[in-house]
């Protein structure tokens, strides 16, 4: 008997309306005859208004209770989904993370798996019951503490559980389609696309795309689990992630991220290690870098600067307080008023010209390019936040439409 992993979001799952519905479609794939693992989140927006009450309380909130509280939107999701299963006479229970068997690291808000015993799962499919996982949340047997995987850690739950368990594909559903060449919201060209690499996925999730968590098609790539994403209120086929696709476009996809800020050293000295150092120290910090540019060196002394999100702005700048004392630096700087545009393709390693077109583009276009960076299937640009659906109409007209 074959076994899947279904992961529902938190729109999947907003009220008891859309339980019903992710109840039809777990029974359908049961009565297929597959073994059938389910992964939750949170009820609608009921991360959101957690965050909100404990913001309310506390100006900074002990990190361990944040995960405490967190982690309880998807113990409710998913005690409900297996009462309303039960009453439908399909024999069902839930698990939390840890009972799961979910090893994590002890960061408490970005903890990440290291492995995934599975145990309770197993026997609850020996027996032919549907298994409902929480995700998102973990356990740290070192500290034995309750931890949380940061936003999006649903997917990687369930990718990882497919992972571990030999499934034969992992269904993310959600409210979109599937993964669309651009936002759909922006743009009303973006098309459905119906397979992409784990590659040209992971690039998307990464600079902007928020159907899928990077660190799930991590997963999903080095386990070589196929990924379907797929609307939860429709038939749709949805989208395939996988190893390799048969018709390979250049240009894939054009993504964005205007939820970035970039900040600015000034006047560094430039000698061997400072930049070590300086990033040693954010990353210390857990703060997640992203672009990086280092001007030429002029009297001795060079401007360092980078993206990180905009929710690590005070850290950051706290940060970058301490290093300008400490390096004897001129000051430092940030600009809240940037987006990232970024086109993605597999079929790029193999054609030359495109950087010049992508450039070419935006410039016709009136719209500076601020920082580049590259990789073998991604070119980003950070330009000016007011150019940011401009840009991603025209790269798309010129990559994908054509």
């Amino acid at each position: 008997m074959s076994l899947i992993v279904q992961k529902y979001g938190g729109t999947s799952v907003a009220n008891p309306d859309s339980l019903k519905i992710v109840a039809e479609k777990i029974i359908s794939a049961k009565k297929e005859g597959k073994q059938v693992v389910v992964v939750v989140s949170a009820m609608g927006s009921s991360t959101d208004e957690l965050i909100a009450l404990a913001n309310e309380l506390s100006e900074t909130p002990s990190p361990r209770e944040m995960d405490m509280l967190l982690s309880a939107g998807e113990r409710i999701t998913m005690s409900l989904l297996a009462m309303h299963l039960n009453s439908l006479g399909y024999d069902s229970y839930s698990l939390t993370g840890s009972q799961a068997g979910i090893i994590t690291t002890s960061r408490h808000g970005r903890a990440e798996i290291e492995k995934i015993s599975g145990e309770r799962v197993k026997e609850g499919l020996e027996k032919g019951s549907i298994v409902i996982v929480a995700g998102f949340q973990g356990f740290n047997p070192d500290t034995r503490e309750i931890t949380t995987l940061g936003r999006g850690g649903s997917d990687a739950t369930a990718v990882a559980l497919a992972a571990s368990l030999g499934a034969e594909k992992c269904e993310i559903y959600t409210d979109v389609e599937g993964v669309f060449s651009a936002d759909p919201r922006i743009t009303d060209k973006a098309k459905l696309l119906k397979e992409i690499t784990y590659d040209e996925m992971l690039e998307m999730a990464s600079t902007g795309a928020r159907v899928l968590m990077a660190r799930s098609v991590e997963f999903g790539r080095r386990y070589n689990v196929p990924i379907i994403v797929r609307p939860t209120f429709s038939d749709g086929m949805g989208t395939t992630v996988k190893e390799q696709v048969m018709e390979q476009a250049i240009v894939s996809g054009v993504t964005h991220n205007d939820k970035e800020i970039k900040f600015t050293l000034f006047g560094v000295p430039d000698q061997p290690g400072i930049a070590g150092s300086v990033f040693g120290h954010l990353s210390d910090k857990g703060v997640n870098v992203d672009m990086i540019v280092q001007n030429v060196s002029k009297d001795s002394k060079t401007d360092i600067s980078f993206t990180a999100p905009e929710e690590q702005k005070d850290e950051v700048m706290e940060i970058l307080l301490h290093l300008t004392q400490d390096l004897k630096a001129e000051g430092s700087d940030k600009d809240e008023n940037i987006a990232r545009v970024s086109i993605i393709g597999a079929g790029m390693k193999s054609e030359s010209g495109v950087a010049s077109k992508m450039f070419k583009t935006l410039g016709s276009n009136e719209i500076n390019i601020g920082m580049i960076s590259t990789s073998p299937i991604r070119i980003s640009c950070v330009i000016s936040k007011n150019d940011m659906q401009k840009a991603i109409e025209v790269l798309h007209d010129e990559f994908i439409i054509d």
